[in-house]
């Protein structure tokens, strides 16, 4: 089984009073040389790498990111990812979130889900959880959502948790409640946290220069997880570039269960780099064609993949 997760930039589709659909490319609609005439025309070859990249990818099950809704996931399908020559992925949910935009998480999958639910509803207090102060525990905590997936024995969580931006220590107690609320769902959907097989996908959106004394997200963190990308070379963890600082980050996890990690200690992630801009100068592979030096891209992320042999259905052989 291959799982791939990839935030996709701020794709949303939008139709004009003729029934025209067209997608948002990827970009960032608050930066001037990205909201310009010209970088509105480069949209649908941004969105055909975005379908090139995940094609060429062929994952069984794909997280993604940055998604408006369910019309714009099946669009970008049917139109995008189909042409560009990937195998159909027949299920595919993204539920309605939190975030003030509309860019939520979605799921594709090839195989069978035996469990789509959001968490956008769920609140501390309604989790057990004990927030930070400032943070009202009967508030909604994720300011995307949590789509829990359950595919055999296997367990996805699927998350776009707060940016630390403007100001990291500002927005510290939002992001802490959502990886304290995180956990506490794991804990009740698996029941068994150390012994069941899961990973938690998305983007943690991390900040790029980290205080790894005090990372909001802690409690999702080991021991409570093994950091798949942590297999990686720390210099080839990177998957995500900020071209104005010029910052290269890691926002893009794969946390798995202890019992999935040891059962596959030798699997590790692939960063896909290759729909990534020429600007982002440690992507030093070869590009997809069309790529440009700032657009057209896929993302400002890179995907990332990771290959696992099939889960039997009723668990881990020795459970």
């Amino acid at each position: 089984m291959r799982i791939v997760t990839f935030n996709v930039q701020n794709m949303r589709l939008r139709r004009d009073g003729r029934g025209h659909a067209t997608l948002d490319g990827a970009r960032d609609a608050d930066v001037p040389e990205d909201a310009a005439e010209g970088a509105v025309a480069l949209d649908p070859a941004d969105r055909r790498l975005t379908a090139t990249v995940l094609a060429r990818a062929d994952a069984d099950i794909v997280a993604l990111q940055e998604v408006f809704d369910q019309d714009t996931l099946d669009h970008f399908h049917d139109r995008y990812l189909v042409p560009a020559g990937a195998a159909p992925y027949p299920v595919r949910h993204c539920l309605p979130g939190n975030d003030g935009r509309g860019l939520d998480v979605a799921v594709m999958s090839r195989r069978p889900l035996d469990t789509v639910i959001s968490h956008a509803d769920a609140t501390p207090r309604g989790l057990g959880v004990e927030p930070p102060d400032g943070i009202d525990p009967d508030q909604r905590v994720f300011r995307r959502d949590c789509l829990v997936v359950q595919v055999g024995a296997l367990w996805l969580f699927i998350v776009h948790l707060k940016a630390p931006y403007p100001d990291p220590c500002a927005v510290w107690p939002v992001r802490r409640a959502e990886a304290q609320a995180l956990r506490a769902l794991v804990a009740r959907h698996v029941g068994a946290p150390a012994r069941v097989p899961w990973l938690i996908l998305g983007d943690l959106n991390e900040p790029a220069r980290e205080n790894h004394r005090n990372r909001a997200i802690a409690p999702i963190l080991p021991p409570f997880s093994v950091d798949l990308m942590a297999r990686l070379p720390a210099q080839d963890r990177w998957s995500w570039y900020e071209p104005h600082e010029r910052l290269y980050g890691r926002p893009d996890a794969m946390l798995a269960s202890p019992v999935l990690a040891d059962r596959f200690a030798d699997a590790v992630p692939r960063i896909i780099r290759a729909g990534m801009g020429a600007e982002v100068a440690r992507a030093s592979g070869p590009r997809l064609p069309g790529v440009g030096r700032h657009r057209p891209h896929a993302s400002d992320h890179a995907a990332v993949a990771i290959d696992l042999s099939d889960l039997p259905r009723g668990g881990v052989a020795g459970q």
